[in-house]
């Protein structure tokens, strides 16, 4: 059966206008995104991640500007959107959680209030009938004691409350996708992955289309059905979760999963730790954004950026390490451990 798409990306680009020069933030990015799935995009700190997403809410603002590209959104393009257009589908139809949530918050606002008012102003609804909804939010989320913390502050709230909080007014305007823009970075292993399970939960409960943002493989690995792997404004690796952890291609998403802390490591063994600095985007490199960290680089990596080669129905990667003509490279040996190590324990429960 054809799954239904609900947002169509392409070729997007979004650059910054600074006083230095023009940084290329977002360098030609396409995707999809399809009902009801988990879409993870991961890669470093100032890969581009963030930026992607936010203008897709119209949130860019400052210097930077979407150059070109589309996204389309129920036969409409979002980045052609005014400020009135936005009005009718930010929080409506696609809402956004960020990373912290005391700095989302208002914090002389007491928290149902905060809730209510994405009913009393969007659905138009009365304050009695508000707070009754708000009130069943907040046990949905799993907010202890509503009634009493209904009138209480963000400040009364420790930080996975206050995230739940967030998480509540975003589901507040029944929106068809939410944005995740590293929502769990700012707390602790144990509340991570209770807010992960949450959001796992709301998103099946709700039928949610998911754009979750992170630098995390180890949150990938829970939440995702599909994985876009950026690196230098660009998707350098695209496909299903079991493709990005079982059978990755590129050699930064080789580094990345190498470099993950591992249980399974070797006494005396050391981390495997990504060398070098991304590249100066005011000044990006002609070749493959990559080769100058890449253990793996070929010459024409230097000379010339990689397409986008097909794997398979579902899995892509821009390297010219897949070039029928390229020299075959052994993945490092951390990594394929770990990976064999993976598939043995699916097996394993597959197998009961």
């Amino acid at each position: 059966m054809e799954r239904e798409k609900i947002l169509e990306v392409r070729d997007l680009t979004v650059n910054f206008h600074t006083y230095a020069g023009i940084v290329q933030a977002v360098r030609g990015v396409s995707f999809d995104l399809y009902k009801g799935e988990t879409l993870a995009i991961v890669g470093e700190s100032g890969s581009g991640k963030s930026v992607t997403v936010k203008s897709l809410m119209g949130l860019l603002g400052g210097t930077a500007r979407v150059e070109k590209g589309t996204a389309m959104y129920q036969g409409q393009n979002l980045l052609a959107l005014d400020e009135k257009g936005w009005e009718k589908i930010r929080s409506r139809e696609i809402a956004m959680i960020f990373q912290d949530p005391l700095s989302s918050l208002n914090p002389i606002m007491k928290i149902g209030r905060q809730i209510e008012e994405i009913f009393t102003i969007l659905h138009k609804t009365s304050r009695a009938e508000a707070k009754k909804r708000s009130l069943e939010l907040m046990r949905a989320v799993g907010i202890p004691e509503p009634e009493k913390r209904y009138n209480q502050y963000p400040f009364h709230f420790s930080g996975g409350m206050r995230q739940r909080i967030v998480i509540a007014i975003a589901l507040a305007s029944n929106p068809k996708i939410m944005i995740c823009d590293e929502p769990t970075t700012a707390l602790d292993v144990t509340i991570q992955a209770q807010v992960l399970s949450l959001l796992g939960e709301m998103q099946r409960n709700h039928d949610l289309s998911t754009i979750f943002i992170t630098h995390d493989l180890g949150v990938v690995a829970h939440v995702a059905d599909r994985v876009a792997v950026m690196y230098a404004g660009k998707i350098v690796e695209y496909g299903t979760a079991e493709d990005i952890f079982y059978d990755p291609r590129h050699p930064y998403t080789w580094s990345l999963m190498a470099s993950m802390p591992d249980m399974d490591l070797e006494s005396g063994e050391a981390l495997v730790a990504l060398q070098g600095t991304p590249p100066n985007m005011l000044v990006p490199p002609e070749g493959d954004a990559f080769a100058e960290r890449n253990p793996w680089a070929l010459k024409l990596d230097f000379d010339r950026q990689p397409p986008m080669f097909k794997i398979s129905d579902t899995h892509y990667a821009a390297t010219w390490l897949l070039h029928p003509s390229a020299p075959k490279m052994q993945r490092p040996a951390a990594l394929e451990r770990r990976i064999q190590k993976s598939i043995a324990r699916k097996e394993a429960r597959a197998n009961g």
